[in-house]
């Protein structure tokens, strides 16, 4: 059978929903799961490849039925709900009428309060937090950008499924997802080094890895907590 970039197969194929990836730069087979979407993602470095991945995935099935059983419940923007924020239990409050979203110190921790109903009172829920994300987002990008003597770049805020973040260093920008703005600051640091450090490597060689942690010290951390706690920030507002 020809496999194809971008392919979803049912899921009596492999025993879950599942999404063919090429991904040129990836030097092995793998699998991630999609928690936002509800299916596995088999990667390869290219097309011939993709046979193998589905093979691979075959021997895996159990592992990844696991993996989509073990996904967090979604976390609705809603009044009454609890969502992290700069790694923080943050409550949603219903304030009526019709006033924009605010994140205000509560005497038993931080609230976010808006107004709206329903969809509108989720939106400006997720405008807030979106708005919050660039400005962090931006400053320490900024920061890592004079550390390493580096022109500025133009960022923007998306809410991505597979990266928590992108740099393209031929055209100076940076993508960043919303969702990380969530995570405790220094996890949200380590993002904007890891990608400012790609505008001096546009690889994941030693010598780019040396770059981040002159950054930030000792990144495994960090990256061992977005690993760990990605369903969770990508089940927020689904």
């Amino acid at each position: 059978m020809q496999y194809r970039n971008g392919q979803r197969l049912p899921p009596d194929a492999l025993g879950v929903p599942a999404r063919l990836s090429v991904n040129p730069r990836a030097r092995r087979l793998s699998i991630r799961i999609d928690g936002r979407a509800g299916e596995a993602v088999l990667v390869a470095p290219s097309e011939r490849a993709l046979a193998q991945a589905v093979a691979f995935a075959r021997t895996r099935a159990e592992w990844m039925r696991q993996r989509l059983a073990d996904r967090p419940d979604s976390a609705p923007l809603e009044p009454g709900a609890t969502v992290p924020l700069f790694g923080r239990d943050t409550r949603l409050i219903a304030t009526g009428g019709a006033g924009a979203a605010r994140l205000v110190e509560a005497a038993d921790g931080p609230v976010i309060q808006s107004g709206g109903e329903g969809e509108a009172f989720s939106r400006r829920v997720e405008n807030l937090i979106k708005r919050l994300a660039r400005q962090v987002l931006v400053e320490r990008t900024e920061h890592h950008l004079r550390s390493l003597g580096q022109r500025p770049v133009k960022v923007s805020i998306a809410d991505t499924r597979s990266r928590w973040g992108s740099c393209s260093p031929h055209n100076r920008t940076i993508r960043y997802s919303w969702r990380v703005i969530m995570a405790p600051p220094a996890v949200a640091d380590y993002l904007a080094a890891h990608e400012v450090a790609h505008l001096v490597h546009a690889d994941h060689s030693p010598a780019y890895w040396s770059v981040v942690q002159r950054l930030v010290g000792d990144h495994r951390p960090f990256r061992k907590w977005l690993r760990e706690n990605c369903p969770a920030l990508h089940a927020v507002g689904r």
